[in-house]
């Protein structure tokens, strides 16, 4: 086991590392000079070249790589070119909103997606079965962003149950949070839910033509516990893959969410950095994404010895 789990850190550390060259390499690539976004475009050349020497972007590219490595090992991220404070604290205050978003969305995204899909499973070919798969093809053709706004209008306009949009904040009670994340988790779960639903039912449809499920069975197992027990577990490999793709997705499309809702999260962040061509808030914060999907996924290929013994033993 110690040799499975070593070799897939080093996987890990391997995939961080071409992750953050190729985000280096992409990022210090774009045209334009930042010093001169942020000096305007009426600015003198000598006023140009000194903000750019301040910002160390006349540096050698090999140079401000490692630079940048080093402040990341060490927790030194770098100021923001245009708020003129540190990276780190600017990340860290949108991320009380953003991972409690994604757990939300996700706890949301597996618990709809299991229930349906063993429900749909259980009920192969029938009525119930018909009618969830057609939503669930509906909620893949939906687009998140259409999605959060008709639930701005029946929630918030209509209803006025709960808010349009903005953050209340975790200083005025964990329920007020929950409530101003409550419509961007459910419209960035829904897509996820229908897709996860129906590779679980495919997963736990093939499972349970198994000779072991009929075995069970024969036994005297009643068919509830034979699908929670038994079948699930042997179904959630193909289940547990999409799952960390899907958090990949979660994240990517905060982007989008956090703008739609006004919220000021990691996405919100991005999306504003990239306007003002603050490269160094626009790097970390996109390495920081590539580093939370590089390491759920990693968490995954560990979940997988435990749930099945076989993947350990092939790997090894």
């Amino acid at each position: 086991m110690s040799v499975f789990v070593l070799r897939r850190i080093l996987t890990l550390v391997a995939t961080l590392f071409a992750a953050s060259l190729i985000i280096f390499l992409v990022l210090d690539a774009l045209p334009g000079n930042a010093a001169q976004m942020l000096m305007g475009a009426d600015a003198s050349p000598d006023a140009v070249r000194a903000l750019t020497v301040k910002l160390g972007l006349d540096q050698p590219l090999a140079l401000r790589y490692l630079l940048w490595i080093k402040g990341m090992a060490v927790g030194d991220l770098g100021n923001s070119y245009v708020y003129g404070t540190p990276v780190a604290g600017l990340i860290a205050e949108r991320l009380v909103l953003t991972i409690p978003l994604a757990i939300m969305s996700m706890s949301i995204s597996v618990v709809l997606a299991l229930t349906a899909g063993i429900y749909t499973a259980a009920n192969h070919n029938k009525l119930g079965d018909v009618g969830v798969m057609s939503l669930t093809q509906i909620g893949i053709a939906l687009p998140n962003f259409w999605f959060a706004i008709l639930l701005i209008l029946l929630f918030a306009v209509k209803l006025q149950w709960l808010s349009a949009g903005g953050f209340a904040g975790w200083d005025d009670g964990v329920w007020a949070g929950v409530r101003s994340l409550l419509l961007p988790s459910i419209s960035l779960a829904v897509v996820q839910a229908a897709i996860l639903a129906r590779v679980t039912r495919s997963a736990v449809l093939e499972v349970l033509r198994e000779d072991f499920v009929r075995t069970a069975r024969a036994k005297g197992l009643g068919r509830r516990e034979v699908l929670w027990r038994h079948v699930l577990r042997n179904a959630m490999i193909p289940v547990m893959t999409v799952m960390g793709l899907q958090f990949a997705n979660l994240l990517a499309g905060t982007i989008v969410i956090e703008n739609v809702f006004y919220l000021p999260g990691l996405g919100r962040l991005i999306f504003q950095s990239i306007a003002n061509r603050d490269l160094i808030v626009v790097r970390n914060c996109v390495m920081l994404l590539a580093a939370m999907v590089v390491t759920v996924n990693f968490v995954v290929d560990v979940l997988y010895a435990f749930i099945d013994p076989r993947i350990k033993v092939a790997n090894l």
